[in-house]
């Protein structure tokens, strides 16, 4: 029994917890008209989508919000715990309830030039300076 329980536990994620952490920020715009949208979609945000975002070993996950010369802007950040950023971020994909969730957020967002360009949403921002 315990072997199941340990097998169903594990299934929501690609990769087992890693005692490594790796720092994760990106930037966006945000559309004037959808600010209120997406302010009240993360005031409550869907738990399903909150249990997706754990079990693929993301913790500490924020996302800021500024506005500079007129423009809104989104800066996001998370740690992520995992051994396999890029295949636990695919079960995040491929996941139907997050599919539904950035199917309300991703129209209340505005790229930045060149994450368009790569048909992206949100542009990576380099780390420059992080003290322990």
């Amino acid at each position: 029994m315990l072997p199941l329980l340990a097998l169903v536990l594990l299934s929501g994620c690609a990769t087992g917890p890693s005692t490594k952490i790796t720092r994760y920020a990106w930037v966006t715009g945000l559309k004037p008209e959808k600010v209120e949208r997406y302010e009240y979609l993360h005031a409550h945000p869907w738990p399903a989508v909150s249990q997706r975002i754990k079990a693929c070993h993301i913790q500490n996950y924020s996302i800021y919000e500024r506005e500079i010369n007129g423009q809104v802007y989104l800066f996001s950040y998370l740690e992520y715990t995992g051994t396999n950023f890029e295949a636990d971020m695919q079960l995040m994909a491929a996941d139907p309830e997050t599919q539904r969730w950035w199917k309300e957020t991703d129209p209340c967002q505005q790229p930045l030039p060149e994450a368009a360009a790569r048909g992206k949403i949100w542009s990576d921002a380099r780390e420059v300076f992080h003290l322990p």
